[in-house]
């Protein structure tokens, strides 16, 4: 399945927001960042919004132009070549165009989802002006182009016509769900002496769910100190990831960070792909074009000379590193060019041991199952993370982006290499079971301008094997972290084991409510049901009232789907969370087990031919 992503136009510099050593370019950004530097200091998300402002993005739209001014409009079709939030390049029908520049028209058009970044999506109709016309051949063919400015930048044009409105709308929604969640729970309240632990999970579950968002609305970025720039080591652990790696490794280098702070160093656990030829050519392709950016003390490639797996790379590529602190990033996951920046800050306490940044879903768009997946990790990131580091107690510093000290990996890596559970070795969830170690003497916390974007699974059966391995390997390190958590913050550590028997016992809760009580006593589970449909509308409006985006009513399909579908893996992991295969990938516990099960395979069919030689005639 062909991934759908959001294509931003190729600047013709490799490394164009990396900070420029020699002063030549002194400014990552055409469109007057250089000005705005001193007034970024007062609003950190200015630099951002400049960013957007300037970005361009591919596109392939049909656009309508029409002319102004006169008593006789003139209309004009149109295919759009790229956009941005300031203007559009336009691939004319008409070969004689009839318009010149400086002339004012009006434009229409559709932005398709994936075309630009999350929440433009809508129809346009808008002023603009005629800024240049020129035409480009094509395979031998002429073609005519028209490039306009809008009147208005398209975040302020949605802002008045769409943004604010979901804003207001999602704000009050909001409000009148966590007041309908009250008056439920009121309601169990009411009840509580004819079930006491049916009402009292009731009564927990809501709780711990409205803190988190609470907490989550709460919480606020540590701000960028422009003096506070540590040296940092980006490691990326590589297997057979050919078709991602190349955007990954320019991400991690072109970042707005000290060139002499920061290096990156990709380390390949024998692909049995082309990953280590293409990893090859991007840094052959660093080095030979941005060579005055020091890349060839910067960027480097070490392959093991055998497949030990992700820790074994992680450590590895630790042990390269020449800086103090050490930056994890997934061989599919892209950094947003502030994000290094951004994630380093906490460090400037020194009991901070491990930051995770956001990570955002990069092929939202590709189908049902990637939208499902946009939702979520918006929410476990924005709400749910953002709320855990209020505590400074992150629980899992997510491995498409996360940072430590150095000297803390290197000090738990031997425990972290040969950590084993019930006898088997713990090959999956390398991020929860880190942050355990880290977690016992440091704090952990939570950079949401910190901004990676991911490939998830957009196959359910990839996405369902997935799922399956993070509740095992959740279950696991959750079990250990129960046996410290106590001594962090109190309230952190209360709503950790509550958060921790919620799940467990929600799928006999789910049981007892949608089969046991209309089957025994047939009574329709009204209020149980709208308890679901309130926690999946807080979901749903957080993710509108933050993002702004049309795919917020996917969050009340993933709350069905969870209870339908995902809900149910969790007593399965409760009696495998042992295992140590991924179903995704390749590990040599997954060539085991598969050995194994083509071994009883085997055997069944050998015993079944002597079974049927054996039969007398």
């Amino acid at each position: 399945m062909k991934e759908v992503l959001t294509s931003p136009r190729a600047d013709r510099r490799i490394l164009p927001d990396v900070p420029d050593p020699e002063h030549i370019r002194t400014t990552p950004d055409r469109r007057g960042m250089k000005e705005m530097e001193e007034k970024a200091e007062q609003d950190p998300d200015l630099i951002s919004k400049l960013r957007l402002l300037s970005l361009r993005y591919e596109a392939d739209f049909e656009v309508r132009i029409a002319t102004k001014g006169q008593r006789k409009k003139r209309m004009m079709k149109g295919q759009a070549v790229d956009i941005s939030s300031t203007g559009i390049l336009i691939r004319l029908d008409d070969s004689r165009p009839r318009i010149s520049p400086g002339e004012s028209v009006q434009i229409r058009f559709h932005i398709p989802p994936g075309t630009m970044p999350e929440g433009f999506e809508s129809a346009v109709k808008t002023d603009a002006v005629t800024i240049r016309l020129f035409t480009l051949e094509v395979e031998g063919h002429v073609e005519q182009m028209a490039a306009f400015e809008f009147e208005k930048p398209l975040t302020v044009y949605f802002q008045k016509k769409r943004w604010g409105y979901s804003v207001y709308t999602a704000s009050a929604l909001l409000f009148v769900s966590v007041l309908f969640i009250m008056l439920l729970r009121a309601e169990s309240i009411i009840y509580f002496k004819y079930n006491l632990l049916l009402y009292l999970y009731s009564l927990i579950a809501a709780a711990f769910l409205l803190t988190r968002y609470f907490f989550g609305a709460l919480y606020r970025d540590v701000p960028v100190n422009p003096d506070y720039t540590p040296g940092v080591s980006i490691i990326i652990p590589c297997f057979n990831e050919e078709e991602w790696i190349h955007r990954t490794v320019l991400s991690c280098m072109n970042q707005d960070y000290p060139v002499d702070k920061l290096e990156v160093i990709v380390v390949d656990d024998r692909s049995t792909d082309r990953s280590v030829e293409r990893i090859q050519k991007t840094i052959d392709l660093v080095h030979r074009e941005a060579d005055r950016y020091r890349t060839k003390e910067r960027l480097r490639l070490h392959v093991l000379p055998e497949n030990g797996g992700k820790r074994v790379a992680l450590v590895e590529g630790v042990k390269m590193a020449k800086h103090e602190l050490v930056v994890f990033v997934d061989s599919d996951s892209f950094l947003d060019p502030q994000a290094i920046k951004n994630l380093v800050q906490p460090f400037q306490d020194p009991q901070m041991g491990g930051v995770a940044g956001r990570t955002d879903v990069e092929n939202k768009y590709t189908n049902s199952v990637t939208k499902l997946q946009t939702v979520r990790y918006y929410i476990a990131f924005r709400i749910m993370k953002a709320a855990e580091s209020w505590f400074d107690s992150v629980t899992c510093l997510s491995g498409p982006l996360s940072c430590y000290r150095k000297e803390l990996i290197i000090q738990h890596s031997e425990a972290w290499l040969n950590q084993k559970f019930l006898g088997q070795p713990a090959t999956f969830g390398d991020d929860r079971s880190m942050t355990n170690y880290i977690l016992k003497t440091h704090r952990t916390g939570y950079q949401d301008r910190a901004i990676c974007s991911t490939i998830v699974p957009s196959d359910m059966g990839v996405f369902l094997k997935q799922q399956m391995r993070w509740k095992r390997s959740w279950l696991r390190e959750s079990l250990r972290a129960g046996g410290f958590i106590w001594r962090k913050e109190p309230f952190m550590a209360l709503f950790f084991y509550i958060g921790l028997i919620v799940p467990i016992a929600a799928p006999v809760i789910v049981l007892y409510n949608l089969v046991y009580v209309p089957a025994v006593h047939h009574i329709f589970p009204t209020t149980f049901l709208m308890g679901l449909l309130m926690m999946a509308m807080l979901m749903s409006l957080a993710h509108l009232l933050f993002r702004k985006s049309r795919l917020w009513v996917f969050g009340l399909v993933f709350c069905v789907f969870y209870e339908l579908v995902l809900l149910w893996q969790m007593p399965v992991a409760w009696v495998t969370f042992w295992k140590s295969t991924w179903g995704t990938r390749e590990t040599p516990q997954d060539i085991e087990a598969r050995n194994r099960k083509k071994a009883r395979k085997q055997r069944k069919k050998h015993k079944h031919r002597d079974r049927k030689i054996d039969l007398p005639f």
